[in-house]
């Protein structure tokens, strides 16, 4: 995390209702479960539960960070905040008003003010339209002049490093990756959003370039007074971006809390697999051993109570019958702002590992 984020005074936004200390966002019980469809009739045959009711909140000025597996559900996360897809039950307060509620916030009001930027920087761009036009767009549809947003888009592509003399007028196919991606930054800036998804942004790009973007998303997220949900699988960069993180797996949040108390003692089984599996360059800390065996769960069908039970060496019968609530550590000395969903003392504290 960025020392200079953690120095530089906050200012305050017009928009702010709550005050600093109500979160921006809460999220609470959301659920998303997609019909399988199968035979002659294309009746429901089965259900994949992406989304398992999971509740979480992100607080102004923060950068959360979500990891897990391919599949835990990360991305339909995200999805389900912007309203990309609809929810089958759950609620997302945003600065104290419900989304889609008739007396809260309609959800074109909640898109002026949350933003996205997908992993796939090039579907993400129309190709039949000029890096200008793709930025001025959104502005021009919420009833900006065309000056004004065409205006707008140069000095967004000048803040995310591209010389609009050079780039304004080209096209996806004629920009590089990281190029692409920036413009992709420079779209969700245009409507002046306080909260910005991440998801998977840096995934697709060399590391060169990678390290370009990540400092300028901590830029921009200092300059603009922004809020991050950040994505990734890459547990190096969301260690470097986030102020809390949190885990999930198969659809359910096995783990959160501030970035360091979970990097350097993480209590979910899950979650230390996850970083025992980290690549590393020391040759002191090479893995002599599979730090998980066996794939998911099909989500289908997941297994009842915790979802990790049939990976987890720890498992006892009341495992299989309970579902684990997202609660404070069994160790009283722990950080009680660091939550765990796991019903087994020994597991939370069972090989606790410490990263540099």
């Amino acid at each position: 995390m960025s020392t200079a984020l953690q120095q530089a005074p906050r200012a305050v936004d017009a928009r702010d209702r709550g005050g600093p200390a109500q979160p921006l966002l809460i999220v609470e019980h959301l659920t998303k479960h997609f019909p399988v469809r199968g035979g002659l009739l294309n009746r429901r045959v089965a259900t994949v539960q992406a989304v398992d009711d999971i509740s979480f909140s992100v607080r102004k000025g923060e950068t959360l960070g979500i990891v897990g597996e391919s599949g835990c559900g990360k991305s339909t996360t995200a999805r389900l905040l912007m309203r990309l897809l609809e929810p089958d039950s759950g609620s997302v307060v945003f600065d104290g008003d419900q989304v889609g509620d008739k007396r809260g916030i309609a959800v074109n009001d909640m898109r002026r003010q949350m933003q996205m930027v997908f992993q796939d920087s090039y579907t993400s761009l129309n190709p039949r339209m000029t890096m200008a036009e793709s930025i001025a767009y959104a502005p021009r549809m919420h009833g900006l002049g065309r000056r004004e947003a065409y205006d707008r888009a140069e000095s967004l592509l000048s803040r995310v490093g591209l010389n609009p003399r050079q780039y304004a007028r080209r096209y996806p196919h004629e920009l590089s990756g990281g190029q692409r991606q920036r413009v992709n930054i420079a779209r969700a800036l245009a409507l002046q959003p306080r909260l910005v998804i991440l998801d998977e942004a840096v995934a697709a790009l060399d590391k060169s370039v990678e390290a370009q973007v990540l400092n300028l998303l901590t830029d921009l997220k200092q300059s603009l007074n922004l809020t991050y949900v950040f994505i990734s699988h890459d547990l190096n960069v969301v260690e470097y971006m986030s102020d809390r993180v949190m885990v999930m797996y198969l659809g359910r949040v096995v783990e959160a809390g501030p970035v360091a108390e979970i990097y350097r003692h993480p209590r979910h089984p899950y979650t230390r697999a996850l970083f025992a599996s980290k690549p590393t360059l020391d040759p002191d800390r090479r893995t002599t051993e599979m730090p998980l065996t066996g794939d998911p769960p099909n989500p289908i069908n997941p297994p009842s109570g915790c979802r990790f039970r049939t990976r987890c060496r720890f498992a006892q019968p009341r495992c299989a019958d309970s579902v684990p609530a997202l609660a404070a550590p069994f160790d009283g000395n722990a950080d009680p702002t660091h939550l765990v969903a796991c019903l087994v003392p020994e597991a939370q504290s069972a090989g606790a590992v410490h990263h540099a």
